[in-house]
Formats: C-alpha cells, structure tokens, sequence
C-alpha cells in the first residue's frame, strides 16, 4: 500500500498532514471526511454542489476541469484562480506533498 501526504489547511487556520492512499481511488473529498474535516460533499461528489471546494496552494500537476467541475465554480461562492472541487481530484502518486485549503462555507 503507498500512501503520500497531503497537507490541508481547515478554515480556522490549522494545517492537517493527512496519509492518503493510492491505492483505493479516493478523491480529496472522501479523504477530508475520513480524517472528519469539515467538508460536507453534499452531493456525493458529482460535482453539483460546491461544498468540497478548495484552495490549491502547491504547484502540483492535477487533472484538468471538467465542464461539470467549471460549470459549478461558475456559480458558486469564494472562488479564486486556483479554486477546485474536492470530488474531483482523484488522489494520485503526483499529489505527494499537495497542499491545499478548504474554501470558506458559503
């Protein structure tokens, strides 16, 4: 089993060095509720609600937006240039070291 680390930073200002695996075809939303940080994930993860948006803060190759994912910034709240939703970052080995921030709660 490999794990990386991901760093998330909660909305009070506290960073979380999460262990995320590879292995399991986790995205970052189910990871930020494993470890029972505050993101609700609302809709599943189908990218129809806003509610596991985050702030990308390393420079890390991710997958690009898919329109559903760009559709659902378009209109949701806090969104910045390196906003993403959560559910739609499937965890990767490239992730090692990612660092992101959860987005305020609209």
């Amino acid at each position: 089993m490999s794990d990386i680390k991901i760093k998330i930073k909660d909305r009070e200002g506290e960073v979380h060095e999460l262990d995320a695996p590879t292995d399991m075809a986790m995205n970052i939303m189910e990871l930020c509720k494993a470890y029972e940080l505050p993101v609700e994930g609302t809709c599943g993860g189908m990218a129809m609600c806003a509610s596991c948006q985050c702030y990308v803060l390393s420079d890390h190759p991710l997958p690009e937006m898919g329109p559903d994912e760009e559709a659902m910034l378009f209109e949701a709240f806090h969104v910045k240039d390196n906003s993403r939703l959560g559910c739609q970052l499937a965890i990767t080995e490239d992730m090692d070291g990612l660092e992101l921030e959860l987005a305020p709660e609209s």
